[in-house]
């Protein structure tokens, strides 16, 4: 077939489509602010992400501002809006991109047979019409139009073929062929493309004007396996997020998917990505932060224990010889070899450089404010290290979108007596409101102080505690997941203090809920007034 060549012309470049904003942000309680969605969009620019999904505009005001922001301000990579086959979700879409060249409309529609009679409850020719239709609305925004056949890979492949056919005479670009719900093999999903290809000749006598594109998720564990088996099979795009994170179980993991072309050259001799691959972890360490969504400690490439050796025999062939046991070295992803250490008498230059490291952009003011808590953290604990700085720029992050802000607690409690806590907190007009309560401990009641002066009522469902770092004076990192109505929201916050990290996550946690009522409100008013 004629494919796009790479810079490198003996390998064929792999589009990495990245859907951390869009299909990551699904994953329960990984709601992202604006300003932290155009943070994480400029680290996937910086790493070389050909294609951001940016949201799904017809959901939210925030939605469709996040891919308006993007497709205006980033001006390499391709941004695209998602949209059913539904006319006002891809005038929504459209109207997000209009304005900008070289943007995206990505439009979808169900077409497996249990899809089809159960949830449209329309015939095959009745789903190609109206794909057409879709696609050829699309086309009055941009020429960059890409389809997906929901459920691709349960779909019949007659069916399958004759919907590609129709949407690619109609105008679409890049056909998408999604394992929607984690049920294809390997093999079976890679035949998948390599007979729509001998179906539709029109595919590889494009030149790459045709791309075909895989979406995987994880339901069985097998989602970078089954795009690598697109990949060879024909798929010149691969959609993907930054840690897998992604609905349910989640989606195919972009560092997984760019270090397994990269690390096996020898077998994935024809393929390369754009990826600058030392990028992967801070942008990893990011998206963990702001989402809240920890990264499992044997995640592959950028878990804790990726590069973590234990057994004497491992390390005993590590110091003799790195690659007996180690297949990447971990600097190619970003690992750091050592870690620097910041102390009270480091300057805002080193600070600015050491954040601009770790992959935050900063302006002026949050500079400033960052600095101010790096200082006070500082003169607590003698060394401050990478994840120390990452906690109070990400906290830095939030604080911007904040509606409450802890000013300050006092906690009385002890072997029989009656915790108590007296919080004070600023609403985001500056006025300060204090309340009191009890509870089953400090933290319990600290909690329930929060809940009186905020009015928002949430059952805490899961709350963990760790050290940032090591040694007596480390910082404390506080995550909770908590209900409300039936949404789950999940907060971070960090601290020296334990009982103030997790007054600090349980905030974090009222304030997304808060910022996510208002975009509701918001969002409601705006389709009023647009008659939708």
């Amino acid at each position: 077939m004629n494919d796009q060549p790479s810079k490198n012309s003996n390998t064929t470049h792999v589009r990495i489509f990245d859907t951390t904003l869009r299909d990551g942000e699904q994953s329960p309680g990984a709601t992202l602010n604006l300003e932290e969605k155009i943070e994480i969009a400029r680290q996937l620019d910086a790493m070389g992400v050909d294609i951001i999904e940016g949201g799904f505009p017809i959901t939210s005001v925030g939605d469709f501002e996040s891919v308006k922001r993007m497709a205006n301000e980033l001006q390499r990579p391709v941004i695209a809006g998602l949209a059913r086959c539904v006319p006002r979700d891809i005038d929504r879409a459209g109207e997000a991109i209009k304005g900008t060249t070289g943007n995206r409309i990505h439009v979808f529609c169900a077409t497996s047979k249990i899809h089809r009679e159960h949830k449209l409850r329309k015939a095959v020719d009745e789903i190609v019409k109206l794909s057409v239709q879709s696609v050829q609305q699309a086309r009055q925004y941009t020429d960059d139009v890409e389809f997906s056949p929901e459920d691709g890979s349960r779909t019949e492949l007659e069916v399958l073929v004759e919907i590609t056919a129709a949407v690619i005479e109609a105008g679409a670009t890049t056909i998408n062929i999604p394992d929607t719900v984690g049920y294809a093999v390997p093999a079976e999903y890679g035949y998948i493309f390599k007979h729509v290809r001998q179906k539709l000749p029109i595919i590889d006598a494009s030149g790459g004007k045709i791309v075909l594109s895989a979406h995987c998720h994880n339901d069985l564990g097998l989602a970078v396996a089954n795009s690598l088996a697109a990949v060879e099979n024909g798929a010149r795009q691969v959609e993907c997020t930054i840690n897998g994170i992604g609905e349910r179980a989640g989606n195919a993991a972009l560092e997984e998917i760019v270090m397994a072309i990269r690390t096996r050259k020898d077998y994935f001799n024809r393929f390369d990505t754009a990826i600058q691959s030392k990028k992967i972890y801070p942008v990893s360490r990011m998206v963990s932060h702001l989402t809240g969504l920890a990264v499992q400690r044997n995640k592959a490439i950028v878990g804790e224990n990726a590069f973590a050796h234990e057994s004497g025999i491992h390390q005993d062939g590590m110091l003799k010889n790195a690659r007996t046991y180690e297949i990447m070295d971990p600097r190619e992803v970003g690992v750091p070899e050592t870690k620097l250490v910041l102390g009270k008498h480091s300057g805002r230059h080193a600070f600015r450089e050491r954040a601009a490291t770790l992959g935050y952009t900063l302006d002026d003011a949050t500079l400033d404010k960052a600095f101010e808590a790096f200082k006070a953290l500082a003169d607590k604990k003698k060394d401050v290290y990478d994840e120390d700085i990452e906690a109070i720029l990400d906290q830095q992050l939030d604080s911007a979108r904040q509606l409450w802000e802890l000013v300050r607690f006092q906690v009385s409690s002890g072997t029989g007596l009656i915790a108590t806590a007296t919080v004070v907190l600023r609403d985001s007009s500056g006025e300060e409101r204090t309340d009191a309560a009890t509870g089953d401990g400090p933290i319990d009641a600290v909690y329930s102080a929060i809940g009186r002066i905020t009015g928002v009522t949430v059952t805490l469902e899961d709350y963990q505690s760790r050290a940032v770092t090591g040694g007596k004076d480390a910082q404390g990192e506080a995550t909770v997941q908590v209900r409300h109505h039936d949404r789950k929201v999940r907060g971070r916050g960090v601290s020296t203090d334990v009982i103030e990290a997790a007054a600090r996550a349980y905030l974090a946690a009222i304030n997304r809920i808060r910022t996510s009522e208002a975009k509701t409100v918001a969002a409601t008013t705006m389709e009023q007034r647009e008659g939708v």
